[in-house]
């Protein structure tokens, strides 16, 4: 603005410039009109210079606050254009921070669902088996219910079944199983008991009489048989029979052979007739010269194992006898909780104390010369 104004006043004519002027005749007060004229020129000249100096130095001014004006507004923008770098920068680590979160979780939650679907088809591998082996062991089961059943059915004290009854065969008929199997107690122990050299006086022959507590105690546990030996009846039994024919010198092993004959897992074998182990890491403790569970030198003609522990026990043959009579004894209250023995409960109850008689016997050290 100031510029332009400069160019105006440049283009417009000097004020107050002298021009030559004809002298007009008759006219002498003239020259004094032109000094008048003079000194009014001067006068405007001057107040015009003052006019534009005041111009330059009002537009210099505002110049110079536009400038600070228009500086402030500039390091203010900077400002904001700082801040919102900043902002950009931290949503941008947010958002990275983010994905990658997602992407570990989607990683974490596929890893979840497979192993979760591999652990479903392992259990249900597992069960299909484990149905299988349901199902064999129920038919093995019905099998020997039926077989048990046409056997107790048919034997009684006065005409005894001899294949029921092992103990009543000659020596020489004696057969005992071989190899290994589950849940062979019960087999086992009546097999095993084949071993008298002299055959037992004819039942009319031997003098008995009831004993009424005994009796009494038999025939409340017969109304509902059970195998908990809370019951008065199997409560005598144990501590009278059960407990103190498995009580061996080796504690520890004395009552894990107690289990496994409580719960029908017990296997016994001739050592003579074992078969060579499939499982290589199966262990042996005693020896066919020591007993595992007396730990006394012994010749040991059969070893247990417990379950499918795969450790087998060598057993001399006394400690054979007790466990033997032990297994009988469980083996008939068994059948006669499933409903398998149907005779009368007198018939029942003496069948009941020769097995009695075979623990007591066998817990003070009696037993064949063929065990």
């Amino acid at each position: 603005s100031q510029a332009s104004f400069e160019e105006d006043s440049q283009k417009q004519p000097a004020v107050g410039h002298w021009k030559p002027l004809m002298p007009s005749k008759g006219n002498e007060d003239e020259p004094e009109t032109g000094c008048q004229d003079a000194g009014g020129v001067d006068e405007t000249q001057s107040t015009e210079q003052l006019n534009v100096s005041r111009l330059r130095s009002s537009s210099v001014e505002i110049r110079e606050k536009g400038s600070e004006f228009l500086k402030e507004e500039l390091h203010r923008a900077q400002k904001e254009l700082k801040l919102k770098d900043k902002e950009c920068e931290r949503l941008s680590k947010v958002r990275e921070q983010l994905e990658q979160e997602l992407e570990e979780l989607t990683a974490s939650l596929f890893e979840e669902a497979h192993k979760m679907v591999r652990e479903a088809n392992t259990k249900q591998a597992a069960s299909e088996k484990q149905l299988r082996e349901a199902r064999g062991k129920i038919d093995m089961l019905q099998a020997e219910v039926t077989a048990l059943k046409t056997l107790v059915i048919t034997s009684t004290p006065s005409s005894p079944n001899r294949e029921l009854h092992p103990q009543l065969q000659s020596p020489s008929k004696t057969v005992f199983r071989k190899g290994h199997g589950r849940h062979k107690s019960t087999s086992s122990a009546m097999v095993s008991a084949a071993s008298h050299n002299v055959t037992p006086e004819p039942v009319s022959h031997e003098h008995k009489e009831v004993d009424s507590i005994l009796f009494a105690e038999f025939q409340a546990w017969k109304e509902s048989p059970t195998l908990d030996k809370s019951c008065s009846f199997l409560d005598r039994i144990y501590r009278e029979d059960v407990g103190p024919c498995l009580d061996f010198a080796k504690q520890e092993l004395s009552e894990l052979v107690r289990v496994a004959v409580e719960q029908n897992t017990l296997t016994i074998e001739p050592v003579a007739s074992q078969v060579p182990m499939v499982k290589v890491s199966a262990e042996e403790y005693g020896g066919p010269k020591k007993c595992a569970l007396s730990g006394l030198p012994r010749t040991c003609k059969h070893r247990i194992m417990l379950g499918d522990s795969g450790s087998y026990y060598y057993i001399s043959p006394s400690c054979r006898a007790r466990i033997t009579a032990v297994c009988n004894f469980f083996t008939y209250i068994r059948y006669i909780q499933q409903g398998l023995v149907r005779q009368d409960v007198e018939l029942m109850y003496w069948e009941v104390m020769r097995l009695r008689r075979e623990m007591s016997l066998a817990k003070l050290g009696f037993y064949p010369s063929e065990m």
